[in-house]
C-alpha cells in the first residue's frame, strides 16, 4: 500500500466500479484487514467466495486494490490489499456532465448510508464497550458561518490531524504495540446549507 497516498478517483468508470454496494463493503473490509483473501472477506460480508472474488477482480481492474505479494504460504489463494491509503472522489472531477453529477451523488449517498450503518451498529452495541471506549468515542455537530476558503482550510486541517494520528498508530502497531487496539471509524462531514 502506498504510504499516506490517497487514490483520487477522477474517471466515471472507476467511480461506477467502486459504487457497487458489495464492492464498497469489500474495500472497507480489506482496508481494515490491510491484507486478506477472498475467502476471508466472504466470511465477513456473508457472501459466496466466487462472488467476492469476482468483485475483488473488478476493484483490481480499476486500480483500487492490488495483489499482496508475499502473503500466504500455499499459493492457492490470492491475497489482496488496498492500492492506496484511502480513496477520495470530488465534485470538481464530475461536474462537467449531468450523468457524472448523478453517478457521483449516488456513490456518495451509498457511502454515507454504509457509514451510517456502521455507526448504528456501534450505537446498538454501546453496552458492549468499556467505559474507556465509550468515553473516548464522540459524535459532535458544529455550526459555523464560513467562506468557501475557510471551509477548505478547515477540511485540510482536519485531514492533517487524522493523517498524523494514523501514522502514529500504524508505527506503534508495527513496533509491536497491539494491546488494546480496535478498528476506529472517523466520519467527518462539512458542507454548506441554508436554513
Amino acid at each position: 500500500m502506498a504510504e499516506n497516498k490517497r487514490n483520487r478517483i477522477t474517471d466515471l468508470e472507476t467511480l461506477k466500479a467502486f459504487g457497487h454496494p458489495l464492492r464498497m463493503k469489500l474495500y472497507r473490509a480489506l482496508f481494515i484487514a490491510r491484507t486478506a483473501t477472498a475467502s476471508q472477506l466472504a466470511e465477513g460480508v456473508d457472501e459466496a467466495v466466487s462472488l467476492v472474488s469476482y468483485h475483488l477482480r473488478k476493484l483490481a481492474e480499476h486500480g483500487l486494490i492490488e495483489e499482496a505479494e508475499g502473503e500466504g504460504t500455499d499459493g492457492r489463494e490470492r491475497w489482496w490489499k488496498p492500492a492506496s491509503q484511502g480513496l477520495s472522489f470530488r465534485d470538481a472531477d464530475f461536474s462537467d456532465a449531468p450523468e457524472k453529477v448523478a453517478v457521483k451523488a449516488a456513490v456518495t449517498r451509498l457511502s454515507f448510508e454504509q457509514q451510517a450503518e456502521l455507526y448504528r451498529g456501534y450505537l446498538d452495541q454501546t453496552g458492549v464497550w468499556s467505559t474507556e471506549w465509550s468515553g473516548a468515542a464522540t459524535a459532535s455537530e458544529y455550526m459555523q458561518r464560513l467562506t468557501a476558503a475557510e471551509l477548505a482550510e478547515l477540511t485540510a486541517e482536519i485531514d492533517g490531524v487524522i493523517k498524523r494520528s494514523d501514522e502514529r498508530a500504524r508505527a506503534a502497531e508495527a513496533a509491536g504495540d497491539t494491546e488494546g487496539r480496535e478498528n476506529v471509524a472517523v466520519h467527518v462531514y462539512a458542507f454548506p446549507f441554508r436554513a
